[in-house]
Protein backbone atom coordinates (compact mmCIF):
# COMPACT_ATOMS: atom_id res chain seq x y z
CA UNK A 1 0.00 0.00 0.00
CA UNK A 2 1.62 3.47 -1.20
CA UNK A 3 2.58 6.33 1.01
CA UNK A 4 0.42 8.81 -0.47
CA UNK A 5 -2.87 6.28 -0.79
CA UNK A 6 -2.47 6.08 3.33
CA UNK A 7 -2.28 9.71 3.52
CA UNK A 8 -5.66 10.12 1.22
CA UNK A 9 -7.24 8.10 4.10
CA UNK A 10 -5.56 9.68 7.01
CA UNK A 11 -7.20 12.63 5.39
CA UNK A 12 -10.74 11.34 4.90
CA UNK A 13 -11.00 10.14 8.29
CA UNK A 14 -9.97 13.85 9.64
CA UNK A 15 -13.00 14.11 7.17
CA UNK A 16 -15.27 11.99 8.88
CA UNK A 17 -14.74 13.13 12.18
CA UNK A 18 -15.41 16.70 11.45
CA UNK A 19 -18.47 15.53 9.68
CA UNK A 20 -19.65 13.39 12.92
CA UNK A 21 -18.53 16.05 15.38
CA UNK A 22 -20.85 18.60 13.63
CA UNK A 23 -24.13 16.44 14.12
CA UNK A 24 -23.34 16.78 17.67
CA UNK A 25 -24.03 19.34 19.78
CA UNK A 26 -23.95 23.11 19.21
CA UNK A 27 -20.19 24.00 20.49
CA UNK A 28 -18.64 21.25 18.70
CA UNK A 29 -20.63 22.02 15.81
CA UNK A 30 -18.94 25.41 15.91
CA UNK A 31 -15.29 24.32 16.90
CA UNK A 32 -15.56 21.89 12.98
CA UNK A 33 -17.08 25.20 11.50
CA UNK A 34 -13.86 26.83 12.22
CA UNK A 35 -11.84 23.44 11.18
CA UNK A 36 -13.60 23.58 8.09
CA UNK A 37 -13.39 27.16 7.34
CA UNK A 38 -9.41 26.58 8.18
CA UNK A 39 -9.35 23.51 5.80
CA UNK A 40 -9.61 26.03 2.57
CA UNK A 41 -6.71 27.59 4.77
CA UNK A 42 -5.72 24.14 5.75
CA UNK A 43 -6.64 22.70 9.15
CA UNK A 44 -8.66 20.24 9.86
CA UNK A 45 -10.38 19.82 13.24
CA UNK A 46 -10.57 16.37 14.95
CA UNK A 47 -11.01 17.15 18.77
CA UNK A 48 -8.70 19.21 21.07
CA UNK A 49 -5.99 21.72 19.63
CA UNK A 50 -3.12 19.21 20.14
CA UNK A 51 -5.12 16.72 17.57
CA UNK A 52 -5.93 19.39 15.00
CA UNK A 53 -4.37 18.47 11.01
CA UNK A 54 -2.91 20.74 9.51
CA UNK A 55 -3.30 20.51 5.74
CA UNK A 56 0.11 22.21 3.43
CA UNK A 57 -0.84 22.56 -0.28
CA UNK A 58 2.19 23.14 -2.22
CA UNK A 59 2.55 23.93 -5.95
CA UNK A 60 5.32 25.33 -8.45
CA UNK A 61 5.58 25.30 -12.41
CA UNK A 62 8.78 23.55 -12.27
CA UNK A 63 9.05 19.43 -13.71
CA UNK A 64 9.02 16.72 -11.06
CA UNK A 65 12.84 15.88 -11.60
CA UNK A 66 13.69 19.51 -10.96
CA UNK A 67 15.76 20.06 -8.05
CA UNK A 68 12.70 22.71 -6.50
CA UNK A 69 10.34 19.88 -6.61
CA UNK A 70 12.51 16.81 -5.34
CA UNK A 71 13.29 18.98 -2.60
CA UNK A 72 9.53 20.10 -1.96
CA UNK A 73 9.28 16.11 -2.00
CA UNK A 74 11.80 16.05 1.20
CA UNK A 75 10.13 18.85 2.49
CA UNK A 76 6.83 16.77 2.72
CA UNK A 77 7.97 13.74 4.21
CA UNK A 78 10.53 15.29 6.33
CA UNK A 79 7.55 17.93 7.68
CA UNK A 80 5.20 15.20 8.36
CA UNK A 81 7.69 12.77 9.69
CA UNK A 82 8.84 15.65 12.56
CA UNK A 83 5.29 16.37 13.54
CA UNK A 84 3.96 13.47 13.50
CA UNK A 85 1.53 13.67 11.05
CA UNK A 86 0.10 16.94 12.38
CA UNK A 87 0.94 18.55 9.15
CA UNK A 88 -0.42 16.52 6.35
CA UNK A 89 2.02 18.08 2.91
CA UNK A 90 0.58 17.78 -1.33
CA UNK A 91 2.90 18.48 -3.27
CA UNK A 92 2.52 19.63 -7.18
CA UNK A 93 4.46 20.43 -9.92
CA UNK A 94 4.27 20.79 -13.66
CA UNK A 95 2.10 24.21 -12.95
CA UNK A 96 -0.80 21.60 -13.02
CA UNK A 97 -2.32 24.67 -10.62
CA UNK A 98 -0.81 27.56 -12.73
CA UNK A 99 1.92 29.08 -13.43
CA UNK A 100 4.10 31.16 -11.42
CA UNK A 101 1.90 34.65 -10.76
CA UNK A 102 -1.34 32.52 -10.47
CA UNK A 103 0.22 30.69 -7.78
CA UNK A 104 1.53 33.70 -5.79
CA UNK A 105 -1.82 35.01 -5.92
CA UNK A 106 -3.42 31.49 -5.22
CA UNK A 107 -0.50 31.87 -1.89
CA UNK A 108 -1.37 35.23 -1.38
CA UNK A 109 -5.22 34.18 -0.32
CA UNK A 110 -4.24 30.83 1.03
CA UNK A 111 -6.00 28.86 -1.88
CA UNK A 112 -2.28 27.17 -1.63
CA UNK A 113 0.34 27.17 1.35
CA UNK A 114 3.69 27.40 -0.02
CA UNK A 115 5.05 28.07 -3.63
CA UNK A 116 8.62 29.15 -5.21
CA UNK A 117 9.07 30.44 -8.46
CA UNK A 118 9.51 34.20 -9.74
CA UNK A 119 7.00 36.39 -8.12
CA UNK A 120 9.03 37.49 -6.05
CA UNK A 121 7.79 41.44 -6.50
CA UNK A 122 4.45 40.42 -4.93
CA UNK A 123 5.71 39.77 -1.37
CA UNK A 124 8.37 42.79 -1.92
CA UNK A 125 9.30 45.22 -4.01
CA UNK A 126 12.38 45.21 -2.95
CA UNK A 127 13.34 41.42 -3.83
CA UNK A 128 14.21 42.94 -7.45
CA UNK A 129 17.36 44.61 -6.19
CA UNK A 130 19.04 41.11 -6.43
CA UNK A 131 18.24 41.10 -10.01
CA UNK A 132 20.24 44.17 -11.25
CA UNK A 133 22.11 43.72 -14.06
CA UNK A 134 25.37 42.78 -12.96
CA UNK A 135 25.84 43.50 -9.95
CA UNK A 136 26.99 40.38 -8.31
CA UNK A 137 29.96 38.45 -10.19
CA UNK A 138 29.63 35.42 -8.33
CA UNK A 139 27.27 33.22 -6.79
CA UNK A 140 29.52 33.30 -3.41
CA UNK A 141 28.42 37.34 -3.16
CA UNK A 142 25.22 36.79 -4.04
CA UNK A 143 24.95 34.25 -1.16
CA UNK A 144 26.97 36.77 1.25
CA UNK A 145 24.04 39.45 0.88
CA UNK A 146 21.07 36.66 1.43
CA UNK A 147 22.33 35.68 4.58
CA UNK A 148 22.56 39.39 5.82
CA UNK A 149 20.70 41.07 7.84
CA UNK A 150 19.24 43.13 4.26
CA UNK A 151 17.60 39.58 3.41
CA UNK A 152 16.19 39.31 6.89
CA UNK A 153 14.64 42.66 6.29
CA UNK A 154 13.32 42.02 3.49
CA UNK A 155 11.48 38.87 4.23
CA UNK A 156 9.95 40.52 7.41
CA UNK A 157 9.06 43.72 4.74
CA UNK A 158 6.82 40.69 3.08
CA UNK A 159 4.69 40.07 5.56
CA UNK A 160 3.26 43.07 4.73
CA UNK A 161 1.50 41.50 1.31
CA UNK A 162 0.85 38.36 3.28
CA UNK A 163 3.67 35.89 2.92
CA UNK A 164 6.15 34.80 5.18
CA UNK A 165 9.41 33.77 3.85
CA UNK A 166 11.46 31.22 6.40
CA UNK A 167 14.04 30.76 3.99
CA UNK A 168 15.63 32.20 0.49
CA UNK A 169 18.05 30.64 -1.35
CA UNK A 170 19.81 30.70 -5.00
CA UNK A 171 17.77 30.11 -7.35
CA UNK A 172 19.76 28.04 -10.39
CA UNK A 173 22.53 30.33 -10.85
CA UNK A 174 23.22 32.87 -13.35
CA UNK A 175 20.71 33.41 -16.39
CA UNK A 176 22.31 32.99 -20.08
CA UNK A 177 20.62 33.68 -23.28
CA UNK A 178 20.03 31.00 -25.89
CA UNK A 179 18.67 31.78 -29.75
CA UNK A 180 18.76 31.11 -33.21
CA UNK A 181 20.17 33.51 -34.99
CA UNK A 182 23.74 34.03 -34.18
CA UNK A 183 26.40 34.38 -31.33
CA UNK A 184 25.65 37.18 -28.33
CA UNK A 185 29.33 38.50 -28.07
CA UNK A 186 27.97 42.55 -27.77
CA UNK A 187 24.83 44.38 -27.32
CA UNK A 188 24.87 45.27 -30.40
CA UNK A 189 24.45 41.15 -31.50
CA UNK A 190 21.31 40.82 -29.26
CA UNK A 191 19.37 44.45 -30.30
CA UNK A 192 16.48 43.27 -32.03
CA UNK A 193 16.11 39.94 -31.45
CA UNK A 194 12.82 38.31 -30.20
CA UNK A 195 13.90 37.16 -26.37
CA UNK A 196 11.02 34.86 -24.34
CA UNK A 197 11.53 36.41 -21.11
CA UNK A 198 9.94 35.45 -17.26
CA UNK A 199 7.21 37.75 -15.89
CA UNK A 200 9.67 39.18 -14.41
CA UNK A 201 10.34 43.03 -14.41
CA UNK A 202 14.37 43.17 -13.84
CA UNK A 203 14.67 40.80 -16.52
CA UNK A 204 12.10 42.50 -19.41
CA UNK A 205 13.84 46.02 -18.45
CA UNK A 206 17.20 45.08 -19.05
CA UNK A 207 16.79 43.01 -22.46
CA UNK A 208 14.83 46.13 -23.25
CA UNK A 209 17.68 48.45 -22.48
CA UNK A 210 20.13 46.21 -25.01
CA UNK A 211 17.07 46.47 -27.99
CA UNK A 212 15.36 43.64 -27.38
CA UNK A 213 12.10 42.75 -28.53
CA UNK A 214 10.49 41.22 -25.22
CA UNK A 215 7.90 38.64 -25.84
CA UNK A 216 6.40 37.06 -21.88
CA UNK A 217 5.32 33.24 -22.53
CA UNK A 218 4.32 31.17 -19.86
CA UNK A 219 7.55 28.85 -18.85
CA UNK A 220 5.94 25.43 -19.62
CA UNK A 221 4.92 26.86 -23.19
CA UNK A 222 8.22 28.47 -24.02
CA UNK A 223 9.75 25.06 -26.30
CA UNK A 224 7.03 25.37 -28.36
CA UNK A 225 7.55 28.77 -28.96
CA UNK A 226 10.95 28.54 -29.51
CA UNK A 227 10.19 25.39 -32.20
CA UNK A 228 8.04 27.53 -34.04
CA UNK A 229 10.22 30.43 -34.39
CA UNK A 230 7.20 32.71 -32.51
CA UNK A 231 10.32 34.01 -30.77
CA UNK A 232 14.25 33.86 -31.72
CA UNK A 233 15.57 32.76 -28.15
CA UNK A 234 15.10 32.79 -24.44
CA UNK A 235 17.05 33.61 -20.84
CA UNK A 236 17.34 30.87 -18.14
CA UNK A 237 19.84 29.42 -15.46
CA UNK A 238 21.12 26.47 -17.22
CA UNK A 239 19.40 24.10 -14.94
CA UNK A 240 16.01 25.74 -16.84
CA UNK A 241 17.68 25.18 -20.15
CA UNK A 242 18.30 21.69 -19.47
CA UNK A 243 15.16 20.93 -17.47
CA UNK A 244 12.48 21.46 -20.27
CA UNK A 245 15.91 20.35 -23.02
CA UNK A 246 15.71 24.38 -24.83
CA UNK A 247 19.19 22.90 -26.46
CA UNK A 248 17.05 21.14 -28.76
CA UNK A 249 15.24 23.72 -30.91
CA UNK A 250 17.70 26.71 -30.02
CA UNK A 251 21.43 26.91 -32.08
CA UNK A 252 23.74 29.14 -29.96
CA UNK A 253 24.01 29.49 -25.74
CA UNK A 254 25.76 33.13 -24.91
CA UNK A 255 27.02 32.79 -21.18
CA UNK A 256 26.36 36.33 -20.34
CA UNK A 257 26.04 35.72 -16.10
CA UNK A 258 24.01 38.90 -15.86
CA UNK A 259 21.25 38.41 -13.89
CA UNK A 260 21.02 36.19 -10.54
CA UNK A 261 17.58 35.50 -8.76
CA UNK A 262 16.63 34.02 -5.09
CA UNK A 263 14.44 31.14 -4.58
CA UNK A 264 11.97 32.04 -1.94
CA UNK A 265 10.13 29.59 0.23
CA UNK A 266 6.77 31.92 -0.13
CA UNK A 267 4.19 30.64 2.66
CA UNK A 268 0.78 32.05 3.19
CA UNK A 269 1.30 34.39 6.44
CA UNK A 270 -2.06 33.72 8.51
CA UNK A 271 -1.72 29.42 7.75
CA UNK A 272 1.45 29.89 9.05
CA UNK A 273 0.78 32.14 12.39
CA UNK A 274 -2.27 29.70 13.06
CA UNK A 275 0.00 26.73 13.61
CA UNK A 276 1.18 25.85 17.34
CA UNK A 277 4.56 27.62 18.13
CA UNK A 278 6.00 23.88 18.64
CA UNK A 279 5.10 23.77 14.58
CA UNK A 280 6.02 26.94 13.66
CA UNK A 281 9.96 25.77 14.59
CA UNK A 282 9.49 22.69 12.91
CA UNK A 283 8.65 24.23 9.99
CA UNK A 284 10.85 26.75 9.99
CA UNK A 285 13.66 24.00 10.12
CA UNK A 286 12.81 21.80 7.68
CA UNK A 287 12.20 24.74 5.13
CA UNK A 288 15.05 25.60 5.80
CA UNK A 289 16.53 23.03 5.05
CA UNK A 290 14.70 22.57 1.97
CA UNK A 291 16.44 25.40 0.48
CA UNK A 292 19.45 24.50 1.27
CA UNK A 293 19.53 20.92 -0.67
CA UNK A 294 17.73 23.25 -3.58
CA UNK A 295 20.01 25.38 -3.76
CA UNK A 296 23.18 23.33 -3.05
CA UNK A 297 21.68 20.38 -5.89
CA UNK A 298 21.01 23.38 -8.74
CA UNK A 299 24.47 24.89 -8.27
CA UNK A 300 26.15 21.10 -7.72
CA UNK A 301 24.47 20.63 -11.80
CA UNK A 302 25.61 23.88 -13.10
CA UNK A 303 28.95 22.35 -14.20
CA UNK A 304 27.64 19.20 -15.95
CA UNK A 305 24.76 21.56 -17.78
CA UNK A 306 27.54 23.35 -19.24
CA UNK A 307 28.97 20.88 -20.42
CA UNK A 308 25.85 19.06 -21.71
CA UNK A 309 24.85 22.20 -23.21
CA UNK A 310 28.20 23.48 -25.22
CA UNK A 311 27.72 19.86 -26.91
CA UNK A 312 24.24 20.83 -27.86
CA UNK A 313 24.72 24.00 -28.82
CA UNK A 314 27.67 26.71 -30.40
CA UNK A 315 28.84 28.23 -26.82
CA UNK A 316 30.66 31.65 -26.37
CA UNK A 317 31.46 33.57 -23.22
CA UNK A 318 31.85 36.60 -23.14
CA UNK A 319 35.19 38.78 -23.10
CA UNK A 320 36.17 41.37 -20.40
CA UNK A 321 36.15 44.20 -22.67
CA UNK A 322 32.32 43.43 -24.36
CA UNK A 323 31.18 42.95 -20.90
CA UNK A 324 31.86 46.35 -19.70
CA UNK A 325 29.64 47.36 -23.10
CA UNK A 326 26.71 45.57 -21.77
CA UNK A 327 27.23 46.46 -18.48
CA UNK A 328 27.07 50.40 -19.55
CA UNK A 329 24.02 49.49 -21.40
CA UNK A 330 22.32 48.26 -18.60
CA UNK A 331 23.39 50.40 -15.55
CA UNK A 332 20.32 52.39 -16.50
CA UNK A 333 18.01 49.71 -15.10
CA UNK A 334 19.55 50.02 -12.15
CA UNK A 335 18.35 54.09 -11.51
CA UNK A 336 14.93 53.70 -13.20
CA UNK A 337 14.23 51.14 -10.00
CA UNK A 338 15.17 53.84 -8.01
CA UNK A 339 12.90 56.73 -9.59
CA UNK A 340 9.79 53.78 -9.76
CA UNK A 341 10.29 53.31 -5.90
CA UNK A 342 10.95 49.36 -5.93
CA UNK A 343 14.22 49.64 -3.80
CA UNK A 344 16.22 53.13 -2.92
CA UNK A 345 19.38 54.79 -3.00
CA UNK A 346 20.44 53.76 0.56
CA UNK A 347 19.28 49.99 0.08
CA UNK A 348 21.50 49.39 -3.22
CA UNK A 349 24.61 51.47 -0.75
CA UNK A 350 23.83 48.72 1.86
CA UNK A 351 24.10 45.36 -0.53
CA UNK A 352 27.24 47.42 -2.08
CA UNK A 353 28.74 47.89 1.69
CA UNK A 354 28.26 44.08 2.28
CA UNK A 355 29.96 43.42 -0.97
CA UNK A 356 32.66 45.53 0.15
CA UNK A 357 32.11 47.98 -2.84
Amino acid sequence: MNRRFLKACSLLTASLLMILTATGCGSQASSSANGASAASGSAATTGSADDTVYTCIVAHSMAEDSARHQSFLYFEEELEKRTGGRIQVEVNGNGVMGGDDELMDMCKMNTIQVTSGSGFEKANKKYSLYQMPFLFSTVDEFDTVLKSDFEKKIQEGAKANGYYIPATGVQGGFRQITNNLRPINTPDDIAGMKIRVPGLTPVVKTMEALGVNTQQIPYNDTYLALQTGVVDGQENPTANIVEKKFYEVQKYLSMVNYIICPECFFTNLSWYESLPADLQEIYDEVAAEAIEMRTEDWLASDDANIQLLSEQCEMNEISAENLELFREKCMPVWQSFIDEGYFTQEDLDEVLSILGR
